[in-house]
C-alpha cells in the first residue's frame, strides 16, 4: 500500500487553487490517493515573516500577472476576488469534517469552494456561504455549517496547522511525496517525475 500524496493548501491561495485542479490526476496516474490538508497561511506567515504575495512590494505586481498567466496556460477559470485574502477557517474545517463523514466528497468540495472564491467571487470565509457551496454538491448544508463551529474541528484545524509548520510547510500548495517536499504549483511537474522515477 503506497502512502497518499499530502497536499497542503490555503483557500486564499490562487496557486493552491491551480494545484488542486491537477493533483488528483497526477496521483491517480501513479496509483496514489491525495490527503487534502487545508491550512492557514496567516499562521505560517507569523513564522516566516512574509505575507500574501499580491500585497508584497515588488512581488505583488509580478504575482498578480503570473497568477493570470498560469490560469491561461492551464486553462483554469480565475479572477482575483474582490475581497482578498480571506480567513479560511470555515471552508478548512468543512474539509476536515468531510474526512470522517464523506471522504469521497472531499476533493469535490475543495474544488467547489475554490471555484466559488476564485471564479464566482463568493466569500467562502463566511460559514454560511461555505456550507451553501458544499450543499450544492450534495453535502448536508446544516451539518456542514455546524462543522464550522464544532470545537473538535476547530482543534483539528489548529493541530493540522501546527503539524504543517513543524514539517516545514511555508506556502500553498505544498506537497509531500513519501516525505519529499515540493513547494508551489509550478513544482507539480517535479512531483510527477518523482513519482515516476522514485526520486533522484
Amino acid at each position: 500500500m503506497t502512502d497518499p500524496i499530502e497536499f497542503y493548501f490555503d483557500f486564499s491561495s490562487p496557486y493552491g487553487y491551480f494545484g488542486a485542479t491537477r493533483i488528483s490526476s497526477i496521483a491517480a496516474k501513479h496509483g496514489r490517493s491525495v490527503a487534502w490538508k487545508p491550512i492557514l497561511l496567516g499562521a505560517v506567515f507569523k513564522v516566516t515573516g512574509s505575507g500574501p504575495l499580491p500585497s508584497l512590494p515588488l512581488k505583488g505586481d509580478y504575482a498578480r500577472r503570473d497568477m493570470e498567466r498560469v490560469a491561461r496556460l492551464w486553462n483554469v477559470p480565475y479572477k482575483l476576488p474582490s475581497k482578498f485574502p480571506i480567513p479560511s477557517q470555515a471552508p478548512s474545517r468543512i474539509v476536515y469534517w468531510l474526512e470522517s463523514n464523506a471522504p469521497d466528497k472531499q476533493e469535490q468540495a475543495v474544488l467547489a469552494l475554490y471555484r466559488a472564491y476564485f471564479v464566482e467571487d463568493r466569500d467562502v470565509s463566511s460559514p454560511e456561504t461555505a456550507a451553501e457551496v458544499v450543499g450544492g454538491i450534495g453535502i448536508d448544508r446544516g451539518a456542514a455549517l455546524a462543522a464550522t463551529q464544532d470545537p473538535a474541528m476547530k482543534d483539528r484545524l489548529k493541530s493540522e496547522v501546527e503539524i504543517a509548520i513543524q514539517k516545514g510547510v511555508f506556502g500553498s500548495p505544498y506537497v509531500f511525496v513519501d516525505g519529499e517536499p515540493f513547494w508551489g504549483s509550478d513544482r507539480l511537474e517535479h512531483v510527477e517525475r518523482w513519482l515516476a522515477t522514485g526520486g533522484w
